[in-house]
C-alpha cells in the first residue's frame, strides 16, 4: 500500500525500530501543550507523536487543526494520533474528515472476538483513507481521561495467541498488556514482565511495530530496558 510510505506515525515507530531508540507519544489538551512539546523535540532533535483523546475532540474542536499544523511546520518528524478511540461511528467520522495520521482503535472494553471483529472493519476503514491504526492486546487496566475502562473485566496479559490474532486483523502497531497501568503504579512502581513483552516483540516478527502504554511512573532505565526488549515508542498522559 503506497499510502504506508508517506504516514508519518509509521516513519517515525519504523525509524525507532531500526535505530533502537524510543520516542514519546504525549497526550496534550490545549495549544500550550503542543507549543511546549513541539519546541523541546526541535530543541533535542527528537521525533515526537502528539495525541489527542476523543474527548478533546468534543471540548477544544480546533485543536486537531493546530496540532496538524504544528506537525506538518516542525523542523523535526512529529505525528498526530487519535488514542483510545472507542466509539464506532467517531472513528469512522474522524477518519473520514480530521487530519490524523493514526488512530488507536481500542475495542478493548468488549471481549475478545467482537474486539477483533470491530478492530478488523475499522482497520479497513481507516487504512482506505491513509490511516494508521494501532490496537490494545489483552487488558490494561487502569483509567484515562473520557475513557471507558476494563475494570469490570478480567485483566489479561498478552499472549502469543493474541499477537497472532490482532495481526490478521491487519493493526499497524499494537501496545499490549505486559502489567502496565493507565494510572498511578502505587507504592511499588512498575512491576512489567519483561519476558512477556521480548516475546511479544519476537512473535510480531516485524510485522507491526510494538509500544507500551502507562509509561508515567518509568524510570529512564526502565525505559531503556523496555525499548531493548523491542518497544520504540511510549504512551504518556500529561
Amino acid at each position: 500500500m503506497a499510502w504506508r510510505a508517506n504516514n508519518r506515525t509509521l516513519q517515525i515507530l519504523g525509524a525507532a525500530e531500526k535505530g533502537r531508540y524510543g520516542v514519546l507519544a504525549a497526550i496534550v489538551y490545549n495549544v500550550e501543550h503542543i507549543t511546549a512539546f513541539v519546541r523541546a523535540a526541535e530543541s533535542r532533535r527528537s521525533p515526537l507523536i502528539i495525541q489527542l483523546f476523543p474527548s478533546s475532540l468534543d471540548q477544544t474542536p480546533s485543536l486537531i487543526y493546530a496540532a496538524s499544523a504544528a506537525a506538518k511546520h516542525a523542523s523535526v518528524p512529529i505525528s498526530v494520533h487519535l488514542d483510545h478511540a472507542q466509539d464506532f461511528h467517531q472513528i469512522q467520522h474522524v477518519a473520514d474528515h480530521l487530519p490524523f495520521d493514526s488512530i488507536m482503535v481500542d475495542m478493548s472494553h468488549y471481549e475478545k472476538e467482537e474486539n477483533l471483529s470491530k478492530t478488523s472493519r475499522l482497520r479497513e476503514y481507516c487504512h482506505a483513507r491513509g490511516i494508521a491504526v494501532e490496537a490494545e492486546t489483552g487488558r490494561i487496566e487502569g483509567g484515562e481521561d473520557g475513557i471507558m475502562g476494563t475494570g469490570d473485566l478480567e485483566g489479561i496479559l498478552t499472549n502469543a495467541e493474541d499477537v497472532e490474532q490482532f495481526i490478521s486483523a491487519g493493526v499497524d502497531f499494537l501496545a499490549p498488556s505486559v502489567g502496565n497501568l493507565h494510572g498511578d503504579y502505587g507504592p511499588k512502581g512498575p512491576q512489567l514482565d519483561m519476558d512477556r513483552l521480548g516475546q511479544v516483540f519476537q512473535a510480531l516478527e516485524g510485522r507491526a511495530n510494538l509500544v507500551l502504554h502507562g509509561t508515567n511512573d518509568f524510570s529512564p532505565e526502565l525505559c531503556r530496558v523496555c525499548i531493548e526488549a523491542g518497544s520504540p515508542s511510549s504512551t504518556s498522559t500529561s
